[in-house]
């Protein structure tokens, strides 16, 4: 393939895109395959010879679609949404065929400056105080990483990347049970193991408890281990529980412990000031997390992680060997030094263009009518017969159970498999749920709406 069929087919690519779109109410939200059906549709050796595109599209067409689970399907309310607002695809597009490497200034000055300007522009869309800066990463786990890792070096008053940790203290981290499994990956792959996770108790608001962390630590240092840092959750995976930052943050600081607050899904929320409350006292925090692949439309990957002092993860995470240097530039910014990847996408094009393209009062309108609209549909699914909701609504999710454990998960697989909706399940407080999770970029509240409507019919209450 060449240029002038590259411009060919991108153009019959987009066609294929919009009608996609177009289409996706009419189709199961979730794949209806077995494991191994597409690959036993592959040859099963690449080709020798070129082959003609005309061949390759019409196996995309035979055999992609059908067999994947539409994440942009207006009724997806599972996990967390991963949208493609349409600006953001032609953004991506536009990176793709520049192909650009960002990993240093100098091999992309663009790419380097506007994420400097799109994370300014988010900070203060976010509220955030001015002086926060910070990078783009793909997702939020390699954003926890990088603050672990910090934390580590901190606590090791920075011998850890030279000498390693042999020999060294044992070292404590400290958050809720309500965090990502993003934190167990970050204290396992950081050397500080996962037995030294410490999970704090929560309060019946599914908050850490001031009281409970202080105790922790003490504990800790009164048996010659070493606290490193405190990670907070805003808006928790399973069901929403966020911690009450400003005391946490507090208990932190009196030990010189440095804090992480993951907000990967709610963070983008906080676009609307009626919502800020949820995480009152972020301020505070060294490091901040949120995913905008997640509710605004940047489709994935782009997790945006503010630094108050991006110094310490600097010094953790820089390294820059000869081939690196930008000669007579040393206070330039290569984000490959604030991040473990060396080699950089250019995320930043597609936030500039949604931020344009919508506005913020534009995403704030989303994101207010996806709140609104779970809190409906909450409303709807607790009316009906033997369904009872077990954690309302924290934002646009919500949870509920219908009779027993054993109800539920049956009622959970007929529901995926009569695909009209697409929900997660979850465990909370020993019980098996359901997950609701509102947010897809272009769903309405008919959408959402269907929600109760899919239960009624399911159990025989409609």
């Amino acid at each position: 393939m060449d240029h002038d069929e590259l411009n060919l087919w991108a153009k019959r690519a987009a066609d294929w895109v919009r009608d996609y779109h177009a289409g996706l109410r009419a189709r199961p939200v979730r794949a209806r395959v077995k494991p191994g059906e597409v690959a036993a549709r592959l040859p099963a050796a690449a080709p020798e010879a070129p082959e003609p595109m005309e061949r390759i599209f019409a196996d995309f067409e035979a055999i992609v679609p059908g067999a994947s689970t539409h994440w942009q399907h207006p009724r997806f309310f599972a996990y967390f949404p991963a949208n493609a607002a349409p600006a953001s695809m032609l953004a991506e597009q536009l990176a793709t065929g520049m192909a650009v490497q960002a990993m240093l200034w100098q091999t992309s000055p663009a790419a380097t400056e506007i994420e400097q300007v799109m994370i300014r522009w988010l900070a203060g869309a976010l509220g955030l105080p001015a002086r926060f800066s910070g990078t783009i990463h793909d997702t939020a786990t390699t954003a926890t990483l990088s603050a672990v890792l910090t934390m580590r070096e901190r606590a090791l008053g920075w011998e850890g990347v030279q000498k390693g940790l042999s020999g060294g203290p044992v070292l404590r981290l400290y958050c809720s049970d309500q965090v990502h499994s993003s934190v167990d990956k970050a204290a396992r792959l950081s050397g500080i193991g996962q037995d030294n996770l410490v999970k704090v108790e929560t309060d019946e608001t599914l908050s850490m408890t001031p009281h409970a962390l202080e105790a922790a630590i003490a504990a800790d240092k009164a048996a010659g281990r070493v606290p490193a840092g405190v990670i907070l959750s805003v808006g928790g995976t399973a069901v929403g529980g966020s911690d009450r930052l400003a005391p946490l943050i507090e208990v932190a600081r009196r030990h010189g412990l440095p804090t992480h607050v993951d907000a990967a899904w709610a963070g983008s929320a906080m676009i609307c000031p009626e919502f800020r409350p949820m995480w009152e006292g972020v301020e505070g925090a060294d490091s901040i997390v949120f995913n905008p692949h997640k509710w605004l439309g940047a489709q994935f990957d782009c997790a945006v992680q503010f630094l108050a002092d991006p110094g310490p993860q600097i010094r953790t995470m820089g390294l820059r060997p000869d081939y690196l240097q930008t000669p007579g530039q040393e206070e330039i910014v290569n984000f490959n030094e604030w991040t473990v990847p060396l080699g950089r996408r250019f995320r930043a094009l597609k936030l500039w263009f949604v931020l344009r393209a919508y506005g913020l009062e534009g995403l704030r309108a989303r994101i207010r009518n996806h709140v609104a609209w779970a809190q409906e549909a909450a409303r709807a699914v607790a009316a009906l017969p033997g369904f009872e909701i077990v954690t309302g609504p924290v934002l646009s999710l919500f949870t509920f159970r219908y009779r027993n454990d054993a109800a539920t998960e049956a009622l959970l697989a007929r529901i995926n498999d009569d695909g009209r909706i697409y929900l997660t399940q979850t465990t909370h407080r020993g019980q098996f749920v359901i997950r609701v999770q509102v947010g897809q970029f272009d769903c309405s509240r008919e959408d959402v709406m269907t929600i109760p409507q899919v239960l009624a019919e399911l159990t025989g209450a409609g």
